[in-house]
């Protein structure tokens, strides 16, 4: 196994509680954020998701700058912007704000999903499809607008200009890591859904990569799910809620998240559907030592410099006391490299 320090991120989709109001769910965000600034997490990123009752993220950028306003030292980013959605321009002033608000702490994950459906998608932009397409020359608009060389030109972001936001490409299939790999950036990969790519498309980025002025060599980061209680027993009812969720996902019956229950015959099996599985693959469910032994093995797997992290929780203590839990593994991880 690797001795080299993993660092640990969050990645918050803002999932609605059955029967709680909206605001509630941002303040318990904002909660979980302040926690993750203070166990010494490295990032707090926010997905973009449209058209879901049960995850509140669309906002992304907004959503940024609440978190990033209510703490101190952790990096918030996006995890990620889905550019198909917006123009380069407007990105590029939006996080050119929020790096100049929050100096040295904003990160820019660019991916090239819609982040709902179809029908969505175009009524947020007609083009959309073509947008995407054009993703690489997309994230070559944004770089420029970014430049310090850009003041020269007709069109600018004069608050992006010169200001520091790292740029990280995003991918669920391997198409984004040859460009991630020939632009010389981090890549972050969906590793908690789109598992089984994650392999190949490491191996891509690392066999391809190119050094740049921004990286000399490759750093990747998956993401995974984590549910740590003080049991087994514990963590496998807490994760029935997830289990729905992602079963509503998969038949296309979206709803809130549900309260945890516990694990029935019925659901079990369900769980147990290949398909199921293979998306559940990167979901690491237990007590501290249960988890510590996944983690270890998946990290030796995959030779990942940074773990980012989903747990879909239904109770903010719960999923406050499971990052916890969880910052607890990686310092005993990295401790003992």
């Amino acid at each position: 196994m690797s001795t080299k320090h993993i660092a640990y991120s969050i990645l918050e989709l803002v999932l609605v509680p059955e029967g709680q109001a909206l605001q509630q769910t941002y303040k318990d965000s904002l909660l979980l954020a302040q926690e993750a600034d203070r166990l010494g997490y490295k990032r707090f990123w926010l997905a973009e998701h449209h058209n879901s009752v049960s995850i509140g993220s669309s906002a992304t950028t907004t959503l940024m700058g609440y978190i990033a306003g209510g703490t101190n030292t952790i990096r918030v980013g996006s995890g990620g912007i889905m550019l198909p959605n917006h123009s380069p321009l407007v990105v590029a002033e939006q996080f050119g704000t929020l790096g100049t608000l929050y100096p040295h702490r904003i990160d820019m994950g660019l991916g090239r999903a819609p982040g709902t459906d179809m029908p969505t998608a175009k009524a947020i932009r007609s083009d959309f499809m073509e947008s995407a397409h054009s993703f690489p020359q997309e994230i070559e608009k944004i770089e420029r607008y970014f430049s310090v060389e850009n003041r020269h030109s007709a069109i600018r972001a004069t608050m992006a200009e010169g200001v520091d936001v790292p740029m990280y490409i995003l991918g669920s299939s391997t198409e984004s890591a040859h460009l991630a790999s020939k632009k010389g950036l981090p890549y972050a990969f969906a590793g908690h859904f789109a598992t089984a790519h994650l392999e190949e498309a490491f191996a891509i980025y690392r066999r391809e990569f190119q050094p740049s002025e921004v990286l000399e060599k490759p750093y990747t980061m998956s993401g995974v799910n984590i549910i740590v209680a003080d049991t087994d027993e514990e963590a496998e009812r807490i994760s029935t809620s997830f289990i729905r969720l992602f079963l509503g996902i998969f038949t296309g019956r979206k709803d809130y998240l549900k309260k945890p229950s516990e694990m029935s015959p019925e659901l079990k099996e369900m769980a147990q559907h290949p398909t199921v599985q293979q998306m559940l693959k990167n979901s690491f469910i237990g007590s501290k030592s249960t988890v510590k032994r996944q983690v270890k093995q998946f990290i030796a797997e995959t030779n990942i410099d940074e773990l980012i992290v989903a747990s879909n929780i239904y109770d903010s203590e719960d999923r406050i006391k499971s990052y916890r839990m969880l910052a607890e593994i990686m310092e005993e991880i990295n401790g003992e490299g």
